[in-house]
């Protein structure tokens, strides 16, 4: 358990709260690049606690900038877009990209007042499907080299949806692996089949075997987790004995501050952020990467839409539907009994902590061991950025490169010699790619030959 002070010095994240400072560090999701499309690209964005608006003017460029009008705070997210800028309904005052004020036509004609207002504003760029945006000081770190950012367009897709809970508990949802068998559990295993699978995690067949995902997290509810610490933040393998000869083997990864990188198939990777809307709400956007065939987007966006509701991405099951809950379906089909979804059932599981959850409460085990790591590495990176240091993964372009991948599997091994086999699985996927999919270099020098995964 830990204290209340604790609790908030990992949880609030406004710009004068420790963890605030922290992740503005860092560039951060505000939208996806498909909520801009179409003749008005304007949409109002609350990011770390902060209200802003976001828009693509004339040339293509994005901004970023305050809500409020600097006038007399009207909400820009009701202007319009023209003459180079985005520009207030109220009394027509018109700011370019950078925030800077070009026209307040009520005024006189010679007047110089815009010259001297600017919005604060921030630098937005695109990346795989995602509009980032630094509300950091100085200079925005550069983006490591994961793979759904080296991975071309046509193989990565990105969605988001809204959690009604703190950041912070929306995360350690993926970094505890025990929970996979009993909230995400089954009670019955279906085609494994590319074309019954398709987009849907813990649906196909662990790599290296016809099993299916649903029988192994059901059948194996005691898994060994291991934790390693690395350059991005943490590795965790996760290891289900099925017998004395094979052993299941789940290489999953949080990427510090706020992601997980975990395999969604054996095709398929999910890179995740969890991306605070203030202290009590925020996003998970995921990118979905394929090393094999282009991503079917259509189908991808469909089956998501078929939960979450535009234009805000809150999913139709939620705490006032008391998330779809069905007790024969929880009697014969599934574990929490609140649909097909993983997402809905993580959903369920955070957002009935409370808006921010009361860990003073709690009482962790041994399989909560990667959430009690993780903790404390979230607390050594305050303190860091506090004494004015850089925290992990706040990279320049000279050191971007030394983080790529990271490996990823999920597939049934051997149970004597699991450690290079992960690694062979992981390699020969990379090698295999359609796109320059890079090895890392901490995997590429412990596998020098494929054996086990071929």
């Amino acid at each position: 358990m830990m204290s209340q002070e604790q609790n908030d010095l990992i949880t609030r994240i406004g710009p004068k709260d420790p963890c605030g400072k922290l992740m503005r560090m860092y560039w951060q999701p505000a939208a996806l690049v498909d909520e801009l499309q179409g003749p008005r690209a304007i949409r109002p964005v609350k990011l770390l606690g902060e209200n802003l608006v976001l828009f693509r003017d004339e040339q293509g460029r994005y901004g970023l900038i305050d809500r409020h009008c600097a006038h007399r705070g009207a909400d820009l997210a009701f202007g319009r877009l023209e003459n180079g800028g985005l520009r207030c309904a109220f009394h027509g005052w018109l700011f370019d990209v950078t925030g800077q004020c070009l026209q307040t036509p009520a005024e006189p004609k010679d007047s110089k007042l815009c010259q001297g207002i600017k919005q604060r504003s921030y630098p937005v760029v695109e990346r795989s499907g995602i509009l980032w945006a630094y509300l950091g000081e100085g200079e925005p770190p550069a983006f490591p080299e994961l793979d759904c950012f080296v991975a071309p367009d046509s193989h990565v897709f990105a969605f988001k949806g809204h959690w009604a809970c703190n950041w912070l508990q929306a995360l350690e949802v993926g970094v505890d692996p025990s929970h996979a068998s009993y909230l995400h559990r089954f009670f019955e295993d279906e085609d494994t089949s590319a074309t019954n699978t398709y987009g849907r995690q813990f649906r196909g067949a662990s790599a290296s075997s016809d099993m299916p995902m649903t029988k192994i997290m059901r059948e194996y509810d005691r898994p060994i987790i291991n934790v390693e610490h690395t350059e991005y933040g943490m590795r965790l393998i996760t290891l289900r004995e099925v017998d004395a000869e094979r052993t299941h083997v789940r290489v999953t990864n949080q990427v510090f501050p706020h992601a997980f990188v975990i395999p969604m198939n054996t095709e398929m990777t999910i890179t995740q952020y969890h991306v605070p809307i203030d202290d009590e709400n925020c996003y998970w956007y995921s990118i979905f990467t394929s090393f094999t065939t282009p991503v079917d987007k259509k189908t991808m966006r469909d089956q998501r839409l078929a939960t979450y509701e535009l234009p805000d991405y809150k999913s139709r099951r939620n705490k006032a539907n008391d998330y779809g809950f069905d007790p024969h379906e929880q009697a014969t089909a599934t574990y929490t009994g609140m649909g097909m979804d993983i997402n809905v059932h993580d959903q369920w599981a955070i957002e009935s902590m409370g808006a921010i959850q009361d860990r003073t409460k709690e009482h962790l085990g041994t399989a909560d061991k990667a959430i009690v790591q993780y903790r404390r590495l979230l607390r050594e990176q305050i303190e860091k950025v506090a004494s004015g240091e850089k925290p992990l993964l706040c990279l320049d372009e000279a050191h971007a490169r030394s983080i790529q991948g990271p490996g990823t599997m999920d597939g049934i091994g051997p149970t004597q010699g699991w450690e290079i086999y992960w690694m062979e699985v992981d390699v020969k996927r990379r090698r295999g790619a359609p796109w320059a999919a890079p090895v890392p270099s901490e995997i590429a020098d412990k596998v020098r030959h494929l054996s086990a995964a071929e």
